[in-house]
Order: C-alpha cells, then structure tokens, then sequence
C-alpha cells in the first residue's frame, strides 16, 4: 500500500465568476494537492442551472493559484477534437507554471450531447475514439512534429510549438471503468480516477493492475485515484467530520485508492473544510507515511 496520500477538491463551474475564484484562491491557500474543474455544458444533476465551459475556466482559474496541480477531471472527448484539446492543455501547463494535470475521458453524459446535437456514439465507439484521441494527445504533448492515422484522428505533419513546460509532458489521468478503458490506461496514464462504491473500485482497480500485467507495465507507476460527488454516492459523507473523513479514506485505501478528489456538498460551512484541511488531513498524510 502507497505510503503517501494526496488529497484534490473538484468545484463545479456554476458559481459566478468572482465567487468561484476566490474559492480557488481559497482552496490553494488550504494546502490542497489538486484543484479540479468538471466538464459539462449543463449541470448533470440540475439542467435548467447555468456552467461555465471548463477550460476556459481553468486557464483563468490559474492565474487565481501558485502551488496547487489544477486539471479538468476529465474533459469528454466528445466535446473537442483531440488536437485542440492538446494545444489549450500546453497552454495552461505554460500559464500555470507547469501544474497542469491533464485530463481525459471518453463522455458520458448522454442530455448533453443530445442539447446541443454533438453526436454521442454507441459504447464500442466511445471507447476507440477515446483510445485514439489518448494517443493523439500523447503524440502532440511529446512531439515537436507528429503524424497519426487512425480511423477516427489524423495528423499529417502537425507542427506541436511550444513544447510544455513539464517534460516529456503533463501528467495524463484518465477516467475508465471498464476493461476495454482500463487498457488504455495501462499504456499511457499517470493517474487512473474513477467513481464508484468500495466494491466497484476494488473489482476496477485489480482489472487495471491485470491491464498493466498485459504489457509489462509495474502497475505501482499509475496513481489510484477516488472522485467522490454527493449526489452519486449518496451513503458516503465525508465531509460531515474529522471522523467521517478518517473512516471514509480508511476503507477506501483498502481497495488501493491513495487519491480522494472530494467535490464539496452544496452549503458546506467554511469552518468545517478548513478543520479538515488544516488539522485532518496533515494528520492522516502523517499516519500513512509513519504506516509505511
């Protein structure tokens, strides 16, 4: 078991614009690791609500933080082509300082696509697109020049400048759940995420070690990290107190899990978040290193 825990917060993109940047700022000050935006043109749980596009967001949200790693968890591919979604992650790594995470996830939020008619494949598509656009991205990031042919992406001689600040490039994290995704994983990300229930993520995460067995890969080079959205995980309640926290992580490293992203519940006090950032989490960092 990894004897460092690292700890995010993701904040959905519906406040407006000056409370979400204090926020951030706010945030870093805390001493979180991670920063995250999430990637939606409605608000999953509430259509009618308004959102701000998320990379947009994020590159003005880096100019509001100096230490935290900020990232969009995860940008749907469906959204973007590939090449565009690679030239606006090296320009954050560069506005950022080199704290970019990148981000990357095949879509899911089917509403959405149907809103704004951005055509939403069936699974198997999904899941090559997905594949294709991590190796597009990889290319582009890693390449001064690059061409690929694939059956859904094609470079012909593209011309990637400048390079990113972080070499070879920023840290790729992927969003998978199943095999077919947790493949693609293994061969090119640096952070796996994942939501789900102790169970779901145990079953995934020993699927993603298999995948990694497949090529070779030591599967200790690629991060375990947990997203936790109230509205999904309903039984789980993290943030109530010092304890909840401490039991919450407690179970959840069981299954291999040594990342916990955690969007705040709406209304949280202040007060409440920074008792855990300033006191329960150093503590539980502590405890696992003095583990081992």
């Amino acid at each position: 078991m990894c004897d460092r825990l690292l700890f995010g917060v993701q904040t959905p993109t519906q406040r407006p614009w000056p409370e979400l940047a204090a926020q951030w700022r706010w945030l870093d000050d805390l001493g979180f690791d991670s920063l995250w935006l999430a990637d939606h043109f409605v608000p999953p749980f509430r259509l009618d609500g308004p959102i701000f596009e998320a990379w947009t967001a994020l590159a003005a949200l880096a100019g509001c933080t100096t230490r935290a790693r900020i990232g969009v968890l995860v940008s749907s591919n469906t959204f973007r082509h590939p090449p565009l979604v690679a030239k606006q992650a090296v320009t954050i790594d560069h506005l950022s300082g080199g704290r970019l995470e990148f981000g990357l996830g095949a879509g899911w939020f089917a509403p959405e696509h149907a809103m704004f008619g951005i055509p939403f494949p069936e699974p198997a598509e999904l899941v090559e697109r997905f594949r294709e656009a991590v190796e597009v991205c990889d290319l582009l990031l890693t390449h001064d020049v690059a061409s690929y042919d694939g059956r859904f992406y094609h470079l012909r001689e593209a011309r990637f400048r400048p390079a990113p600040v972080q070499r070879p490039r920023p840290p790729f994290t992927l969003g998978a759940h199943g095999p077919r995704m947790m493949r693609v994983v293994a061969r090119h990300a640096q952070r796996w995420n994942s939501i789900g229930t102790l169970s779901q993520m145990a079953e995934r995460n020993a699927t993603l070690d298999a995948a990694c067995a497949e090529i070779g890969r030591d599967p200790k080079e690629i991060l375990r990290s947990h997203l936790y959205v109230p509205g999904i995980l309903t039984e789980e309640r993290p943030w109530d107190s010092p304890e909840a926290l401490r039991d919450f992580v407690g179970r959840f490293r069981e299954t291999g899990v040594t990342e916990f992203i955690l969007q705040p519940p709406v209304g949280i006090a202040p007060e409440a978040v920074e008792r855990l950032a300033r006191e329960t989490i150093p503590d539980l960092k502590r405890d696992a290193v003095a583990a081992g």
